[in-house]
């Protein structure tokens, strides 16, 4: 089973909220700056949209680590 780690660069975010709308369970978006919130570094399911969300974003804030 294919284990992702994401890492969140929040001072590279700009606040598109891409990754929040395609993940929610995984992303949210702080109410204070917009920028994102990491919710589960180590999410065990929804890989596909979680994939989906870190090619989305416009800024490359987001990485993921395969293991």
């Amino acid at each position: 089973m294919t284990r992702l780690r994401i890492f969140a660069d929040r001072e590279r975010c700009i606040g598109a909220g891409m990754c929040a709308l395609i993940a929610s369970e995984v992303f949210d978006q702080d109410e204070d700056d917009g920028r994102v919130r990491l919710l589960d570094s180590e999410p065990q399911g929804g890989l596909a949209a979680v994939r989906e969300a870190v090619e989305a974003c416009p800024s490359g804030a987001l990485a993921l680590d395969e293991c």
